[in-house]
């Protein structure tokens, strides 16, 4: 921690002009003059050097509200520290000096207080930044070099031990090791990791030595972009934020000049004594301040936006908090969100005569060369199982429907119906039987198998449903989602299945990108606000056309970031239902600030226009219900 005393002369004078500094330290001393004002009036003290000690505490408790007048005049706006400075003016006109330097201390001591508060919503960012370390060891040419981290190169070696959080997105080299993500993803298990696995700047290296090969500059890690990407939320207005600021601009100028004619009116009209009319009015123009009415909606966000950003749930700015709030219907793309998105070996079927591992070694030999993830998943079933996989002699991949190849002088095929179709090859019934079954009970892509004139079986791949989908599908409606929708360019029955297991509503199956984009623009059209949950890969077009484009499990997907309008860090329902869960406490908490604010502007305008109230407890009341709305947007932080 940097401290005063200890710093170069300039710097320390930077530090003690800084706002932080200075502005409570002139709360401070505005208290002080009000106390010295007060024991001057009551000992007698010349009136030159009392009036002296007076000026002085406006000077302190008004410096920074007159400076915030003067920049908002610039713009051409009027804000409420204008009724403020007026109502401390006129209480000091009328010789109530007193009263308006605790109208100015009490109005400055909020205002720290809120600048406080708001601080606190920005240490999910300082938190972030302090995760990147600020030098790095690498090895280049042979050697070990200690570097600042800006000046490491795509493609350096980082050397990483245990203990050291990883400084820049790479692929792990050498070596294996536990991590830590949870300050990126908000999972707390850690993950562990070996040779050709990706890691992200930020997350700890708990066991382990590696070697880590860097892929992305500084500039562009993850943790950078999720940092300027919290940064812009936090500086992105929500609509009844931006109408409130609106608001009081408009307001405030009502506010001066019903005070005015007020002032005017209320002598010539009833005769009361002209001091005691304006008096009333520069305690009219400090209770009718819509100070807390201001601050109770970016309080509210700013936080909830904070504490989404520490579990991992980023929200891209408070319109999206908001949107969220009202969506009832949600559409799911299966593939990498009800799903783990990975396809794996669900089931062998043998033919008669052929077991389990002779089916399995021979499809797998005539996928070999294919770089289709279905290829990939049988192959990887048969190296789980000990099988050591040679390619074919020939091979041909039939685009969409399958694949032949050749060895030892005898042609394979592996492949939907189609694929026999299309080679005269007539599927014997009770296999097209048993593939329909497969499907019809979910079971993903099913593929037959025939080499030469002899039928093999059937192979059943499919994308493993997440344990948790039914009962996260459940806690969605629990929380008031009326409508579950399911997108996918899945078969059909495959589809339907997998909607029947987890108690989804409606099912669009066998769709391509476009269709998806259509579908998601007519849910928009029959039930208003959609939000749309995809992974950010093929689904960028529906995440872009729905009320809140959901990205989930998007750590180090860049389409994500870029794409969606509430991104999901880790690969975990539970958070989408703590999203929306979170954006409906924030609405709550928004209306009750507004309702407050607006009931104690109400009350104390009413009271201070029948019965009088003294302008210290004006100013009380009026700061005082700030504060409450700024510490009850604060709950927010503590969201869970």
């Amino acid at each position: 921690m940097t401290t005063i005393s200890n710093t170069a002369p300039r710097q320390r004078l930077t530090l003690l002009l800084n706002d932080e500094i200075l502005e409570p330290a002139f709360v401070a001393l505005t208290l002080i003059g009000i106390v010295t004002g007060l024991i001057l009036e009551g000992s007698g003290a010349p009136e030159s050097i009392t009036l002296a000690v007076h000026l002085a505490t406006y000077f302190f408790g008004g410096f920074y509200a007159v400076r915030a007048i003067i920049e908002s005049l610039r713009h051409w706006s009027i804000e409420v520290d204008l009724l403020m400075v007026l109502a401390a003016l006129g209480a000091g006109y009328l010789g109530e000096f007193t009263e308006g330097a605790i109208l100015l201390f009490l109005f400055s001591l909020s205002n720290v207080l809120q600048a406080y508060a708001m601080r606190r919503t920005e240490q999910a960012i300082t938190a972030l930044m302090e995760l990147r370390p600020d030098t790095v060891t690498i090895r280049r040419d042979g050697r070990e070099l200690d570097l600042p981290v800006e000046a490491v190169q795509v493609g350096d070696v980082v050397l990483l031990r245990p203990g050291d959080r990883v400084p820049l997105d790479g692929v792990i080299e050498r070596g294996s090791g536990t991590f830590d993500e949870s300050a990126l993803t908000g999972e707390s298990m850690p993950v562990q990791k070996g040779p050709g696995m990706a890691v992200l700047a930020g997350t700890l290296n708990q066991t382990g030595a590696l070697e880590v090969r860097v892929t992305k500059p500084a500039s562009e890690s993850t943790l950078a972009r999720i940092i300027t990407m919290v940064s812009e939320a936090q500086a992105r207005k929500a609509r009844s934020q931006s109408f409130l600021e609106y608001f009081e601009q408009r307001y405030a100028i009502g506010v001066i000049v019903a005070v005015a004619l007020f002032i005017l009116a209320v002598p010539a009209l009833t005769g009361a004594p002209f001091a005691d009319t304006f008096y009333r009015g520069m305690v009219l123009l400090t209770v009718a301040s819509p100070c807390a009415l201001v601050i109770s909606v970016p309080a509210s966000l700013l936080s909830a936006i904070a504490a989404g950003a520490r579990r991992g749930v980023l929200f891209k700015g408070g319109v999206h908090l908001e949107e969220l709030s009202k969506v009832r219907v949600i559409a799911f793309d299966k593939t990498g969100t009800l799903t783990f998105g990975k396809p794996t070996l669900a089931d062998l079927v043998p033919a008669e005569g052929v077991d389990e591992a002779e089916l399995l070694a021979i499809v797998a030999r005539a996928e070999q060369p294919s770089e289709h993830p279905i290829a990939r998943a049988i192959l990887h079933a048969a190296e789980e199982r000990g099988m050591t996989i040679a390619p074919p002699d020939q091979f041909t991949a039939v685009t969409g429907m399958g694949v032949r190849a050749t060895w030892d002088g005898v042609e394979t095929l592996v492949g939907s119906p189609r694929l026999f179709a299309e080679a005269g090859v007539i599927v014997p019934p009770e296999l097209l039987a048993r593939a329909d079954e497969l499907m019809a009970q979910g079971r993903g892509t099913v593929l037959l198998a025939r080499r030469g004139k002899q039928w093999l079986g059937l192979v059943a791949v499919m994308d493993r449903e997440r344990p948790d989908a039914a009962q996260r599908i459940a806690e969605l409606r629990a929380a008031g989602i009326e409508r579950i929708v399911m997108l996918t360019g899945d078969n059909p029955r495959v589809a339907e299945a997998m909607a029947r297991r987890l108690g989804i509503d409606e099912v669009h199956a066998g769709l391509l990108p476009a269709d998806k984009l259509r579908i998601v623009e007519q849910l928009r059209q029959r039930y208003g606000a959609v939000a749309m949950v995809g992974d950010g890969v093929n689904d960028a077009p529906a995440l872009a056309a729905a009320t809140v484009g959901i990205a989930m499990g998007a750590a180090g997907t860049d389409a994500a970031l870029e794409t969606a309008d509430l991104v999901l860090m880790r690969d975990d329902l539970s958070a989408i239902t703590y999203a929306l869960r979170l954006s409906r406490r924030t609405q709550r908490v928004v209306w009750q600030n507004i309702s407050f604010a607006l009931a104690v502007v109400v009350v104390l305008v009413l009271t201070t226009l029948t019965i009088g109230v003294p302008l210290p407890l004006g100013v009380v009341g009026h700061e005082g219900s700030t504060i409450i709305v700024v510490l009850n947007g604060l709950r927010l932080l503590m969201f869970r």
